[in-house]
C-alpha cells in the first residue's frame, strides 16, 4: 500500500509508517497537481496547508484513509470522505500537553509580570519595585471548561496550592469532585476567583462570553487568561476593563481575528501578555500529532478499529443501509436537545419507536450524543470517542425501543434529562431521507433540522410572531422559513424561525424582551 504525505510533519511520523508501507512525501502541490496523482494512493497525510476537497476525493480511486496531523479537519471534505467510505482521522491529543503548559505558563507570566520585566531589562531599567507580582499560592482559580486540557491546568493549579473553582455545565459533580475542583456557576466564580481561565468552544453561545457585562462581574484585581478560542472574550470590552483598573492583567493566546490586526486595542496595553496562537507548538506536540496519525493510519489499513476517527466507524453494511438517513437527524436532535436544556444533562435517554425498534440502533444512539457533545466540547467528538467522553461527564445513556407508534412509521425522541428539568426532541424521515423535528418539548412541529434557528415558546395571543420578525427585519436578518406549533393544552404556542445567519446579542434580547415571548433561544445546527 502506498501513502503520500502532502504537508510536513515530523519525520518520527513518517519513519513508522516507513516501516510497515511506501510512502512518497511531495509538498506545496498544487491541487490539480494533488488531483492527478491521488489515484496512486491508499493513504493520505495533511496537515492544514493541502486543501483535501470533493474533487480530489472523487479522484482519489484508492483512498482509504485521510490523516490530518493535528486536529481541525476543516481542510477536509469530510462529508464526501464519508460518502465514499474513506476514513478521516486527526490526533485530538497530541496537543494537548502543549495547550496545558502554556496555560498555566501564561498563568505564572501574568501573576509575576515576566514579558515586562524583561523588557524593562532590555531597555536598561531596573524596576523591581514596579514589577512587584503576587503568588498563585492559597488564589483561587476559576476553570471555565473541564475538558482534557481544562482538566490538566486544575490539576497543575492544585498541585501549585491553588484553590480550584469550575464552570462546566456538561459534567457531573462526581467527576468535578474526583478531579478536586469544586463546580459553581458563572457568577458565582468571578465574585471570587483570582485567576479565570478559559478552555471552551467557540459557540453561539459562548461567543463573546466574557462581555463588558460579565468582565464587570469579576473580582477587583483579578486576572484573566484565555489560551482556548478567539471571539470567546470581547476584546474591545477586555482592554477597556484593563485600561480602566477594573482587572489587574490579562494573558491571551488567541484572538477574534489572527494574525492580531495592528489596531487591536490590547497592544496598547501593559498589563497584558499577548502570544501569537501558541498553544499547540512545541516541537513535542507537533512529533506527538505525527505519530498519532501514523499510528491510526496504519491501523486503518490493516483494517483495524480507528479510535481517532472524525466520520462513521465501519458497521455492517445492511444495518448502515436502514440506519443512515436517521444519522445526521440523529445527530441534529442531540444538538438541538443541548441548546434548549437547562441545567447539567445527568441522563439521555434515547426512545425507538416502530420498525425501527427491531435493529442496532448503537450507532445512531452514539449519533445523539456526538450532537450533544460537538457543541459544549472544545476538543472534536466523533463516532469512536463520543462514548467514551460522555462517560468520562458522568452522563448515563439510555435505549428505551418499543414496537408501538402512533403518526409515524418510525419516531426517534431525545429526553434530556437535567437537574432543572427535562427537554424532549423528537424527530421522524419524510419519505426515505428527509428528516425533520416533529416535536419539541410537547410542541408539534414540522422543522428542517439545518442552519441557524429561532426557537420562542410564547403565550397564544396575536401580534407577538409579527413583532420578533419586525425586530429581525429592522436588523436585516433575513427570515427563511417560519412556522407555529401548539400544545394539547391551550394558552401557549412555540415558534421556529430559520433565518441565514447568526443574531447578535442586542437583537437577541430585544426578542426576549416582547410582551408574551416566555423564552427565545438561537441554535446553530451547522455545527462547530
Amino acid at each position: 500500500m502506498k501513502i503520500l504525505v502532502a504537508d510536513p510533519v515530523s519525520e518520527k511520523g513518517i519513519a513508522l509508517l516507513q516501516k510497515e508501507f511506501a510512502v512518497d512525501i511531495q509538498l506545496q502541490l498544487s491541487p490539480d497537481e494533488l488531483m492527478a496523482i491521488i489515484g496512486q494512493y491508499d493513504a493520505l497525510v495533511v496537515r492544514s496547508e493541502t486543501k483535501v476537497t470533493a474533487p480530489i476525493i472523487e479522484a482519489a480511486e484508492r483512498l482509504k484513509v485521510i490523516g490530518r496531523a493535528g486536529v481541525g479537519v476543516d481542510n477536509i471534505d469530510v462529508e464526501t470522505a464519508t460518502k465514499k467510505g474513506i476514513i478521516v482521522l486527526n490526533a485530538p491529543e497530541g496537543n494537548t500537553m502543549a495547550a496545558t503548559e502554556h496555560t498555566v505558563a501564561m498563568l505564572l507570566a501574568l501573576s509575576r509580570n515576566i514579558p515586562q520585566a524583561y523588557a524593562s531589562m532590555k531597555a536598561g531599567k531596573w524596576e523591581r519595585s514596579k514589577l512587584m507580582g503576587v503568588e498563585v499560592r492559597g488564589k483561587t482559580l476559576g476553570v471555565f471548561g473541564l475538558g482534557r486540557i481544562g482538566a490538566g491546568v486544575a490539576k497543575r493549579a492544585i498541585a501549585m496550592e491553588m484553590n480550584v473553582m469550575a464552570y462546566d455545565p456538561y459534567i457531573s459533580a462526581h467527576q468535578a469532585k474526583s478531579l478536586g475542583v469544586e463546580l459553581a456557576e458563572i457568577d458565582e466564580i468571578l465574585a471570587v476567583a483570582d485567576f479565570v481561565t478559559l478552555h471552551l468552544p467557540l459557540t453561539v453561545e459562548t461567543r463573546h462570553l466574557f462581555n463588558a457585562d460579565r468582565l464587570a462581574k469579576l473580582k477587583p484585581g483579578a486576572r484573566l487568561v484565555n489560551c482556548a478560542r478567539g471571539g470567546i472574550i470581547d476584546e474591545a470590552a477586555l482592554a477597556a476593563a484593563l485600561a480602566a483598573g477594573k482587572l489587574a492583567g490579562a494573558a491571551i493566546d488567541v484572538f477574534g481575528k489572527e494574525p492580531i490586526e495592528a489596531d487591536n486595542p490590547l497592544l496598547a496595553l501593559d498589563n497584558v501578555v499577548l502570544t501569537p496562537h501558541l498553544g499547540a507548538s512545541t516541537a513535542e506536540a507537533q512529533i506527538g500529532v505525527a505519530v498519532d496519525v501514523a499510528v491510526g493510519i496504519s491501523a486503518a489499513l490493516k483494517g483495524e478499529p480507528v479510535t481517532t476517527a472524525v466520520n462513521m466507524a465501519p458497521i455492517p453494511r445492511h444495518v448502515l443501509d436502514i440506519i443512515k438517513p436517521y444519522l445526521t437527524l440523529a445527530e441534529k436532535m442531540g444538538c438541538l436537545a443541548v441548546h434548549l436544556a437547562e441545567g447539567r444533562i445527568s441522563e439521555l435517554q434515547v426512545e425507538y419507536n416502530g420498525e425501527i425498534s427491531g435493529i442496532d440502533t448503537k450507532m445512531l444512539t452514539t449519533a445523539v450524543v456526538k450532537g450533544v457533545l460537538n457543541p459544549i466540547l472544545q476538543e472534536r467528538v466523533n463516532f469512536v470517542n463520543a462514548p467514551g467522553i460522555v462517560k468520562t461527564r458522568g452522563i448515563k445513556i439510555r435505549e428505551v425501543k418499543s414496537k408501538d407508534t402512533t403518526h409515524f412509521a418510525n419516531l426517534i425522541t431525545v429526553r434530556a434529562a437535567t437537574d432543572k428539568g427535562e427537554t424532549v426532541v423528537a424527530g421522524a424521515l419524510f419519505g426515505k431521507e428527509e428528516g425533520r423535528i416533529v416535536i419539541i418539548d410537547g410542541y408539534r412541529v414540522d422543522v428542517e433540522p439545518k442552519g441557524w434557528l429561532l426557537i420562542g415558546p410564547h403565550i397564544d395571543k396575536p401580534g407577538i410572531v409579527g413583532k420578533v420578525g419586525t425586530a429581525l427585519g429592522d436588523n436585516n436578518i433575513n427570515i427563511v422559513s417560519m412556522q407555529v406549533g401548539r400544545t394539547v393544552t391551550t394558552g401557549t404556542s412555540i415558534m421556529v424561525m430559520a433565518v441565514e445567519q447568526d443574531i447578535p446579542t442586542p437583537i437577541m434580547l430585544k426578542i426576549k424582551a416582547v410582551d408574551g415571548i416566555l423564552d427565545a433561544k438561537l441554535v446553530n445546527l451547522c455545527g462547530k
